[in-house]
């Protein structure tokens, strides 16, 4: 462990020091041996390595359900019922006595016994079937049902009033001169014999009515009531409530008449003197008595002309009011034909008891109390009716139970209000105790919330047993979302919904709060759900814990469940974000993503730190491989959280965790460089070198390294460390790590290949072609890979540009592949050489009778043929035009290239063919001297051909590439073949002339000043100084002169060379010397023309030694390109010259000349032989 924790980053490799693999290899023993290199000793399993990345396989496939954030399509995997909710017996309401639930049962018989009013068409109007049914509810048997209902019908009847609230009327007839009246209404109950009831004596006030509040406090009318008077509108609204004793419902009737008002007399104060007078006969004298009396402040006095004038009745019999009441818009009629009206009056009405006879009445239970606990029974029963789909129950109820609920609800007098209380009181505490449907519950929310604003109005006791209720359900639904994954797991849509509804239930309830003034409760339920989360998380965590890694167990053992841990909380922190935060956030405005992820990535990094500390100083490598899986997760689980806008890694508790882990790294990739090396190996040693089907060129074994190079890639991604001098040190190892397996893989195959024999007389070996397939391949692979491994650095560099160390690597390895491409590129052309050579000695040995294109279409055929063969053997990538090291840059590939017949076949193969025959062409050249000029000729015709051919239209190798190397050699041969023996010598002084750009400044220079005198016809040659020549002599320092001369000889024939004086012990000379040479102008201008200056070092004991020479064009010499005009020539700006040595350009023309057997090209060959051997070779 010392060794791996004193790694540094030493280990990084400069581009320009960077060796090659294969260099670095062979200056290894052990990789020069036959046999490949053992891995290194305590490795997994010595074998194919198929175990270990079938491991690594399932590492990388948990990363794929953590590429980006997650979808709750996909997260949503089933549709299945939820699970069940917990329930508890005790938290619905009080079990009643046996005392208790005899009187329920008589108050449930009595109403339906004396039930009154019209029932609804959904509604049950059997009274058996009613009594049935609760006979079954209370399970009592016929005899106890039958003396149930004896001593129910021996109560006294209960006393029924009837609750008019006068809304509105509309569209009233206009009676006053502005166009509109003054509309009051005048209500009574008439009896069935259309007199007005006399009130009996008064004992006792049974009636508490109020006027609205402009008119002062409750009326105490007995039979006539009165709104007030609206002034000025058609469209009254009064809003008035009046409660009328009913004595006979199936006979009495409600009668109301609308007036237009049309004095100032108190129409209040009149109904209460009109209430003292009784005999009065008919009913509708009897109001217009009302008003008349009135006015005569409650004596009979004279009728006025100011009658209130009648503007509609209604007669509505109290039997027909439906039981469950009405809200209804009623048309006004006319009290006799001759009277015309028009409108409709808008009435709620509702039929209630105002004393019952039972045993509940009795002992003072409210009404809504008797109701809850009916309500209560109902729905106990209802629900066990519907066991097979209890959890989905929504509380509909069956036709009898609903109508002796509304019986009940209307007899007692239970608002809406009232009703909605009582129904979600009963239901959500049923819900504790038998699941029911969310939305049910919600929708009796929304059912109280919608009756509201007459909160004011609902009894103390019922606000305390409501808000005892919402404390009830709040912690109920609390205990549920601390189970949050247990009950409503995010991967059941039936689940996620069933929380939906309970939030929005949770949610709703905190509307309610402030209207409470008796008993308030939870007034922070958003922060008890809060905690309740947290809380759920721990209690999760922790169950986990113990589970998959208990603490008493030891470091090694725990580790595995560590890894199960980590990844149970990825997939929950997924589920947390993809479901469930949308939901806390919208509905209760809660950030429940943050909250888990900081607490569970808390709890996760404070195990792990305690359990790497723990097994660093136990490191093997099965711990390596846990701790290397375990980090990975948590890298993952970093990067969920980077992944989120606006979210910063930084603050997390995983921030730092990288570094107790860099040790396990370091070892596990240490122990995958050599698992991947007996995987290439175990790959190699089954695979039979043969194309795996017939749509891909590659072997087994190429396939296999490329998948392993790909899973080394994915699990770099996933590292992802964050350290970027670590992770530079990291990625260079497994980068040269990688490289060195590529090249490992390459040797493999070539010694695979070469132990197979081969079949006598193949052209073309399939096997070389698939090791070619197989190099191309994995180049690719190893480039892709190599681009993967790029690291985060120090400093940031020019985007798209790889590492430096990577891009040594990259470029170290593609010199070795391409290496041994060539190397297999050679062995597979070599097969063809003695083919290739015998076609172009039948061109060479063709007679001259025959055309060209007949002497080469052999070779053509040939080649077409073999190509073809290529082309179906081999991938079309170019091997070889793009190399990985400029990957870094361009990342792209060269592109296919064609043959001349438009088959298709790789570059590097075209390559080596190509240079195969300008080898065999030069070396059929060279075999034949001073031959005829159609010799030469036909070799040109057949350059031409196969440069079209390999060109192909520009699908084969391109122009700049055929034209390059071995074909300018060739082509000037054939040019030079051609020419005379004066062109050859003047081709040479022009290379010379050419050459002089393209050389360094390596071997010094040479400052001369040159010009022609016409009056004298000579040319005049100044020498002035040299600088930085090569040294030549021992003492590090030379004797240079200078010889100057004209040339080519042919146009100065009778010019001799000049020489300057030697300077001894100097590298930088001073001549200033003339030197003057009668030639004619004409002369100077010819092509070729030039001063050549060769500096020599004058040696006393041996011949004198080259140091450069120079030429100097006479083309462009004053007084020859053009006319000088006044002024000294020494007035004339130097030219300085760079030295050269003699290349392979120039001495070729030389080796023409020297095939000639005339005499003037033997001269010159000989007197340019003298000089060179006083000349070195070119170092």
């Amino acid at each position: 462990m010392t060794t791996l924790l004193e790694i540094k980053s030493s280990v990084l490799r400069q581009v320009q020091a960077c060796p090659t693999f294969r260099r670095r290899a062979e200056g290894e023993p052990a990789a020069t041996s036959a046999d490949p290199p053992e891995p290194a000793a305590g490795a997994w399993k010595p074998g194919d390595g198929v175990e270990f990345f079938a491991h690594m396989r399932l590492i990388l496939k948990k990363g794929e359900g953590r590429q980006g954030l997650p979808c709750p399509e996909v997260l949503l995997r089933s549709g299945s019922p939820a699970p069940a909710e917990p329930v508890d017996p005790s938290r619905g309401l009080r079990a009643l006595t046996q005392e208790e639930v005899e009187m329920l049962y008589e108050e449930a018989l009595y109403t339906v016994l004396y039930r009154a009013g019209t029932m609804g068409p959904d509604q049950v109007d059997d009274q058996e079937t009613l009594l049935g049914y609760l006979q079954q509810v209370f399970g009592t048997s016929p005899e106890e049902h039958a003396e149930a209902i004896e001593r129910v019908k021996k109560a006294k009847a209960p006393t029924y009033a009837l609750k008019v609230s006068v809304m509105r009327a509309k569209n009233l007839l206009a009676k006053d001169p502005n166009g509109f009246s003054d509309p009051y209404c005048m209500l009574g109950i008439l009896p069935a014999s259309g007199a007005p009831r006399e009130p009996g004596p008064r004992t006792e006030q049974r009636f508490s009515f109020r006027k609205g509040s402009k008119r002062g406090g409750p009326l105490p009318a007995k039979c006539i009531q009165v709104t007030e008077v609206k002034s000025s509108t058609l469209n009254p609204v009064w809003k008035e409530n009046f409660v009328f004793e009913i004595e006979d419902v199936s006979t009495d009737q409600l009668h109301l008449d609308i007036w237009d008002h049309d004095d100032d007399v108190s129409l209040v104060e009149a109904c209460r003197k009109l209430n003292e007078v009784i005999g009065l006969k008919g009913m509708s004298r009897y109001f217009k008595q009302i008003v008349k009396s009135a006015r005569a402040n409650g004596t009979a006095g004279p009728a006025e002309d100011h009658t209130d004038d009648f503007l509609g009745c209604l007669n509505i019999p109290v039997r027909e009011v439906p039981v469950a009441g009405e809200d209804r818009w009623f048309k006004l009629e006319p009290r006799s034909s001759a009277s015309r009206v028009q409108g409709d009056c808008q009435l709620v009405l509702k039929l209630i008891t105002t004393q019952r006879d039972t045993g509940m009445s009795q002992r003072g239970r409210a009404g809504f109390l008797s109701y809850m606990l009916l309500l209560s029974r109902l729905l106990q029963f209802e629900h066990r009716s519907e066991e097979p789909k209890a959890s989905c129950w929504r509380g509909e109820l069956s036709g009898p139970a609903a109508t002796i609920l509304c019986l009940h609800g209307a007899q007692n007098n239970l608002s809406a209000l009232q009703l909605a209380v009582l129904h979600w009181q009963v239901s959500s505490r049923h819900h504790q105790t038998r699941t029911l449907d969310y939305g049910y519950l919600l929708g009796l929310l929304e059912d109280m919330q919608a009756h509201w604003e007459e909160a004011s109005s609902l009894p103390q006791g019922q606000e305390e047993s409501l808000a005892d209720s919402f404390n009830a359900f709040s912690e109920f639904g609390l205990r549920l979302l601390r189970q949050l994954r247990d009950f409503f797991p995010a991967t059941n849509s039936t689940a996620v919904y069933r929380l939906e509804l309970l939030l929005k239930c949770l949610s709703k309830m905190q509307i309610f709060q402030p209207s409470f003034e008796v008993c308030s409760f939870r007034t922070e339920l958003n922060a008890d759900i809060s905690a309740a989360l947290k809380r759920g998380n721990r209690e999760w965590y922790d169950r986990l814990l113990n589970t998959k890694s208990p603490r008493e167990q030891s470091g090694p053992q725990r580790l595995a469940g560590l890894v199960e841990l980590a990844d149970a909380v990825y997939e929950d922190l997924q589920s947390c974000y993809g479901i469930y935060a949308s939901l806390f956030h919208s509905i209760t405005d809660i950030d429940f993503f943050t909250l888990t992820f900081r607490q569970l990535e808390r709890l996760v990094a404070e195990e792990a730190w305690v359990l790497t500390e723990e097994l660093s100083p136990k490191m093997t490598l099965e711990v390596a491989s846990g701790l290397f899986e375990l980090y990975v997760t948590l890298a993952d689980i970093q990067r969920f959280w980077s992944s989120i806008p606006g979210r910063d890694s930084r603050s997390l508790a995983l921030a730092g965790i990288h570094g107790p882990f860099l040790p396990a790294v370091k070892l596990w990739l240490q122990v995958l460089r050599d698992q991947v090396r007996w995987r290439l190996q175990g790959a190699v040693d089954v695979d039979t070198l043969e194309p795996m089907d017939t749509s891909s060129k590659h072997s087994s074994s190429a396939a296999t390294a490329s998948l392993c190079f790909g899973h080394i890639q994915e699990l770099w991604a996933r590292l992802a460390w964050p350290d970027p001098a670590q992770a530079e040190a990291l990625g260079t190892q497994l980068s040269q790590d990688l490289c060195a397996a590529t090249l490992f893989y390459t040797e493999l195959l070539r010694k695979k290949v070469d132990a197979q024999p081969g079949a006598a007389g193949e052209a073309v070996s399939e096997p070389l072609c698939v090791v070619l397939n197989n190099v191309e391949l994995l180049r690719k692979a190893a480039g892709q890979t190599l681009r993967g491994l790029a690291w985060p650095e120090v400093t940031s560099g020019p985007e798209g540009v790889l590492p430096r160390p990577l891009l040594g690597c990259a470029q170290a390895l593609d010199e070795d592949l391409q290496q041994e491409v060539h190397t297999v590129t050679a062995h597979l052309t070599s097969k063809m050489v003695a083919d290739i050579r015998k076609y172009v000695q039948h061109i060479s040995l063709s007679p001259d009778s025959i055309q060209n294109d007949e002497a080469v279409a052999p070779l053509m055929k040939y080649l077409d043929e073999k190509l073809a063969l290529l082309n179906t053997s081999l991938v079309k990538e170019n091997l070889s035009r793009y190399s990985l090291g400029r990957l870094g840059r361009c990342g792209a590939w060269g592109p296919f290239m064609g043959t001349g017949t438009g088959t298709e076949c790789p570059c590097r193969v075209l390559e080596a063919l190509w240079e195969l025959l300008l080898q065999a062409i030069l070396r059929a050249l060279g075999a034949n001297l001073d031959v005829s000029a159609d010799f030469y000729g036909r070799f040109h015709f057949t350059l031409e051909a196969l440069v079209s051919f390999f060109h192909a239209e520009g699908q084969g190798l391109p122009l700049e590439s055929l034209k390059d190397g071995s074909y300018k050699r060739l082509e000037e041969e054939l040019r030079l073949h051609q020419c005379s023996t004066r062109e050859c010598i003047e081709q040479y002084y022009l290379d010379k002339l050419k050459q002089r750009s393209l050389e360094q400044k390596r071997f010094g220079r040479l400052s001369v000043r040159c010009h022609y005198e016409a009056a004298e016809q000579r040319l005049v040659v100044e020498v002035l100084h040299a600088a930085d020549l090569p040294p030549l002599d021992a003492n590090g320092l030379s004797d240079p002169f200078v010889i100057v001369e004209l040339g080519p000889p042919h146009l100065f024939p009778l010019v001799r060379s000049q020489r300057t004086q030697v300077k001894n012990r100097t590298l930088h000379p001073v001549y200033d010397e003339l030197f003057y040479f009668s030639v004619p102008a004409e002369a100077c201008r010819c092509r070729g023309a030039c001063v050549l200056f060769t500096v020599m070092d004058h040696d006393w004991l041996s011949t004198n030694d080259f140091a450069g020479e120079a030429a100097l064009g006479l083309g462009g010499v004053g007084g020859i390109a053009r006319p000088q005009v006044g002024g000294s020539a020494r007035a004339r700006q130097p030219v300085t010259l760079h030295l050269r040595r003699p290349r392979a350009q120039v001495k070729s023309a030389l080796r023409m000349l020297e095939g000639r057997t005339n005499k003037e090209a033997q001269e010159f060959v000989k007197r340019l032989k003298e000089l060179e051997k006083c000349m070195e070779a070119d170092p």
